[in-house]
């Protein structure tokens, strides 16, 4: 069974972004066949080859607009080893597509989020289910903001409910709602943000009020719970309690996920650490201990974000972690510099009992305000090997220059 992975990315000058933004919108992605993962080759808008290079020729700082004009750029990777009945599950970071307050200048042109998340609808759509994590809530007016002294400086974030319709647009499956964002407009905020997930069928957890999920895809049971150190938010810190609500979805899905918001924030802090974590004098918990627990109570697979940068995978008891896939669609009001900049979209490949069986990472990168374009340089999945192999030396797990994870028996 053949799997071919197509990511595209329109990358143009501002004179004619508009006008070919609706060229690829009414054409459908360049499918090819290709012989090796981590090669790139350049398109014009009529998909006809133009050259291709190595990926290891790109430059490693890449500016946007990018490249060239008027161009496609699509990675394809064939997949032949994929087993028949297993599952692809897609995991990727924080999403804030745009806040309205306080002011709605933090919003995308036009107050229009699609164009943020087009670009890499085709590794969004790729699998059997998505999951991302919720960094903010909605709310298109009303709630009670965080008290801030200085707004310029103080993060509170309120998306308008009509950007539901962009997760939508992607295909979201599900999402946790546990992070310290969810919280910027108090109950209300996550009374709204709630009712909006529950119209548009999209699963979600991580409120006390809404501790856990239980959904099904295609003849697939999943279970799902997400936990934070932050008020409104199933306790990260309370491990014994994270551990009893696996074990029970355990006993009901067929495949169990598990996030958690979680770790200190920023550059200074890539390396997943044993013990506690505190960031600017709040104790943000153990997420090594914490995903170490799920795992033995029953989780298939770990994703964590909240430290707004890549870290380590890891592979314990046949089960993959993600300790933080970063910023990954943070439109303004996010620090896109550096390692803030660049981010993972991972691809799980698990059998129908979670068992992993080997995975994908496909690298992005942020542009200017925010919004997440496929990055040649393959940034993320250097980062991601580079931090894997200094934090899990000793591990079965192997992250490949190419970005494929794969098991050294």
């Amino acid at each position: 069974m053949r799997l071919v992975l197509t990511a595209i990315v329109l990358l143009c000058t501002l004179s004619t972004q508009a006008q070919e933004s609706d060229t690829l919108r009414k054409s459908s992605p360049v499918k090819l066949p290709f012989p090796t993962p981590g090669l790139w080759s350049s398109f014009n808008l009529t998909g006809i080859p133009d050259t291709i290079v190595p990926a290891d020729t790109i430059p490693t700082e890449l500016p946007a607009p990018a490249l060239s004009d008027s161009m496609l750029w699509t990675y394809l990777y064939m997949d032949e080893m994929r087993e028949e009945g297993s599952l692809t599950l897609i995991g990727t970071g924080d999403i804030m597509l745009g806040t309205n307050y306080p002011s709605k200048s933090y919003l995308p042109p036009g107050g229009d989020c699609s164009p943020l998340l087009r670009p890499v609808h085709g590794v969004l759509q790729s699998g059997d289910l998505l999951f991302g994590n919720l960094e903010g809530g909605f709310c298109s007016e009303g709630g009670t903001p965080k008290k801030c002294r200085d707004l310029s400086k103080c993060y509170v974030f309120r998306m308008p409910d009509h950007f539901l319709s962009c997760i939508v647009e992607a295909g979201y499956d599900v999402l946790s709602v546990a992070n310290n964002h969810v919280n910027d407009f108090g109950p209300a905020g996550r009374a709204s943000t709630a009712a909006m997930l529950d119209s548009a069928g999209i699963a979600y957890a991580g409120f006390v009020t809404h501790p856990w999920t239980l959904f099904e895809k295609n003849g697939v049971t999943y279970g799902f719970a997400a936990f934070a150190p932050n008020r409104g938010c199933m306790d990260l810190k309370d491990y014994d309690r994270a551990a009893e609500i696996t074990a029970m979805l355990d006993s009901m899905a067929d495949v169990v996920i598990i996030s958690f918001h979680g770790g200190a924030e920023g550059k200074d802090h890539q390396h997943v650490v044993r013990g506690d974590e505190e960031y600017l004098g709040y104790n943000r918990g153990s997420v090594y201990n914490f995903a170490h627990r799920v795992v033995d109570a029953g989780a298939d697979v770990v994703f964590g974000h909240g430290p707004h940068v890549t870290r380590a995978v890891e592979l314990y008891g046949n089960r993959l972690i993600c300790y933080s896939l970063g910023n990954f669609a943070t439109y303004r009001r996010f620090n896109l510099s550096g390692p803030n900049g660049i981010a993972p979209i991972v691809r799980v490949e698990v059998d129908r009992e979670g068992h992993f069986l080997r995975g994908e990472v496909v690298s992005i990168y942020q542009p200017g305000e925010g919004g997440p374009r496929i990055d040649p340089a393959n940034r993320a999945v250097t980062k991601l090997k580079t931090l894997t192999e200094l934090d899990f030396p000793d591990q079965e797990l192997v992250v490949d220059a190419d970005g494929i994870l794969w098991k050294n028996d």
